[in-house]
């Protein structure tokens, strides 16, 4: 049996954030001059992503070491220098310590999500139809963004440019495999999943509007899910904002509150 302890956190936010590390390290890779990095601070991934990213901030924070001002002092300067907001999601395992601490230096909660987990088992291989799941190649990554934008894009056709370079990111990123779901041959669906020291982190999942509700979501958690277990994962995670649709959609699908995690923000 997983218990929601320490334990699990731990595992939990060094997965997510070493999944954000990863796509720093892709964008500087794809972008030379984009002035994206990371460091280890007191346990925690401190990552800039660029200042607008909502991958630049920290994750696990408080659980790896106890938070001290001196960590605080090396991080903000980390995210001030390069002008980005200081940005901490935060476990409450990291205690009530830690966060007495943030509320002493003018942090403010901003957001709150909650993280999700379940073990990795062997997919039954129910036949899923007309419905098939794939790894994408790298050749694909256009063909694999352009379903990602299509898909969480519909009805925020504002955010198309940042969602075309963040799918060119994810698709670049190692250790993060990219899946693409299609319907009699069609592309319809696309997600994906980083894996780090035995978990699963699954994201990016989205499917273009004129074929939703058609399967193609369950086949891709069931292709990811497939995958995880013969790369030797035994958890899976995903994070969702508390109380949403991709909330209940994860807990249909057999994933569990592991606890609710709250973002804060370095007050000006």
């Amino acid at each position: 049996m997983i218990f929601a302890d320490l334990a699990l956190s731990r595992r939990l936010e060094r997965a997510e954030g070493q999944a954000c590390v990863q796509f720093a390290a892709a964008r500087r890779r794809l972008f030379p001059n984009s002035g994206a990095e990371w460091i280890e601070c007191g346990g925690a991934d401190v990552v800039f992503d660029g200042v607008d990213s909502p991958i630049t901030q920290t994750f696990g924070l408080g659980i790896f070491e106890e938070l001290s001002a001196a960590s605080l002092d090396v991080i903000e300067r980390f995210f001030l220098s390069r002008g980005a907001q200081v940005l901490h999601e935060v476990s409450p395992l990291a205690g009530v310590a830690a966060l007495d601490l943030l509320c002493a230096r003018h942090y403010r909660p901003i957001e709150i999500s909650n993280v999700m987990y379940r073990p990795v088992e062997k997919p039954t291989g129910e036949d899923s139809g007309n419905v098939r799941v794939r790894v994408t190649s790298p050749d694909e990554a256009e063909l694999w963004t352009d379903i990602s934008a299509k898909g969480w894009t519909h009805e925020h056709p504002e955010l198309l440019d940042f969602v075309l370079q963040a799918g060119a990111i994810s698709s670049a990123r190692d250790q993060c495999p990219c899946f693409l779901a299609e319907l009699d041959g069609q592309p319809g669906a696309a997600g994906a999943l980083c894996v780090h020291e035995g978990v699963a982190l699954f994201s990016g999942a989205a499917t273009v509007p004129e074929m939703r509700r058609r399967g193609l979501q369950a086949a891709l958690l069931e292709e990811r899910m497939r995958y995880a277990f013969e790369h030797g994962c035994d958890l899976a995670m995903m994070a969702a904002e508390a109380g949403s649709n991709s909330q209940r959609n994860a807990e249909r699908q057999g994933f569990r509150i592991a606890y609710t995690r709250t973002k804060w923000r370095l007050s000006s």
